[in-house]
């Protein structure tokens, strides 16, 4: 592995190092006589948006990011709340005294719906392709409107799957040991990619060699993108690695297979944030003060941007090396910090 990289690599977990003692200083603060809003505050909103915004569109994972971040800030605790006012358990169903609202659901809840953070990013860096798009469907700019229609095909799996599949990913899924498992794989998975495309197509040069345009694949190639983006339903897997090794599979550049990803995100993100913040958010705005939730927000916003122009530079100069040495090392630091 290359210096550079290891060097990297050490930066992150020196950081990491020195969040821990500030994540473990929490633990005490989860009791049944606190209040609900307690349970979440500006520290806790902080370090979930710049988590959320650093790692939503590299190839790590996110949403495995935030369930690691919400294990070591001790927000997956089985905790009910308790209403301050008639000091009995917060409930999903008043009618069911066993539907006990906890934090873990809220914190579950709030790891989908900050990435309405990540989003206003794309938004914010892209707003040319999303007008030309916006002109396109009303029939004012063709390459806008073919772009538009690759995009909402890619989408189509994610919309079948992901209403069917989220309850059973939620409560089977969220968890540390399967986003080690997942970490891992798709490690390998980007190692191996890496190395085919090295080899069958041609060096990162920083520039599109023969690239089509995002705009110029068919339907077949953006519904097999949109297939591929269906397996980071599994909490570690990365939304953004597996739509970028699919852009890469149908001859995108590093970097246009990197915008199409984004810009995907934008449909995929919105929905999933959307979809959560309907069914999820009643409940979450009335246990948890809605100050931290919005600043955790703009944070992920910041934050995001950032990583984004970063990463753009990076891919098309690198590849995906770095990020799947990343995975292995941080599996490695999660299992030992979770499981021994």
């Amino acid at each position: 592995m290359p210096s550079r990289h290891l060097r990297t690599i050490a930066l992150s977990f020196f950081v990491l190092a020195n969040l821990l003692p500030t994540l473990s200083a929490q633990e005490e603060k989860l009791s049944l006589e606190i209040a609900p809003s307690s349970s979440f505050n500006y520290t806790d909103a902080f370090i979930l948006g710049l988590v959320e915004g650093v790692t939503e569109y590299l190839p790590v994972s996110s949403t495995g990011h935030l369930i690691i971040a919400n294990h070591f800030l001790h927000l997956d605790a089985e905790v009910p709340f308790i209403d301050p006012e008639t000091q009995t358990y917060v409930l999903r169903d008043p009618e069911n005294p066993d539907s006990k609202y906890t934090l873990k659901e809220a914190a579950d809840a709030y790891a989908i719906v900050i990435q309405g953070g990540a989003i206003l990013a794309v938004c914010f860096l892209y707003w040319k392709e999303i007008l030309g798009m916006g002109l396109g469907i009303l029939g004012m700019n063709p390459s806008g409107r073919k772009l538009a229609i690759n995009l909402i095909i890619a989408f189509l799996p994610a919309a079948v799957l992901g209403p069917i599949l989220d309850p059973w990913i939620e409560s089977k899924l969220f968890h540390p040991w399967a986003v080690i498992v997942a970490l891992i794989a798709g490690a390998f998975l980007m190692l191996g990619v890496n190395r085919w495309y090295v080899r069958k197509k041609h060096p990162y040069e920083g520039h599109a060699v023969s690239s089509p345009r995002m705009e110029d694949l068919t339907w077949k190639q953006s519904l097999f993108i949109g297939f591929l983006q269906c397996f980071a339903m599994w909490p570690g897997t990365s939304r953004s690695m597996m739509t970028i090794i699919g852009g890469f599979a149908v001859g995108l550049s590093p970097k246009r297979a990197a915008e199409f990803s984004f810009l995907l995100g934008l449909i995929t993100l919105t929905a999933a944030s959307s979809y959560k913040a309907l069914f999820e958010g009643p409940m979450m705005l009335k246990v948890l003060d809605a100050g931290p939730l919005l600043f955790g927000c703009f944070i992920a916003f910041v934050s995001a941007a950032i990583a984004i122009k970063w990463f753009i530079q990076y891919l098309n100069k690198h590849g995906l090396g770095l990020f799947a040495w990343y995975r292995i090392a941080l599996a490695c630091v999660v299992f030992v910090l979770v499981y021994v």
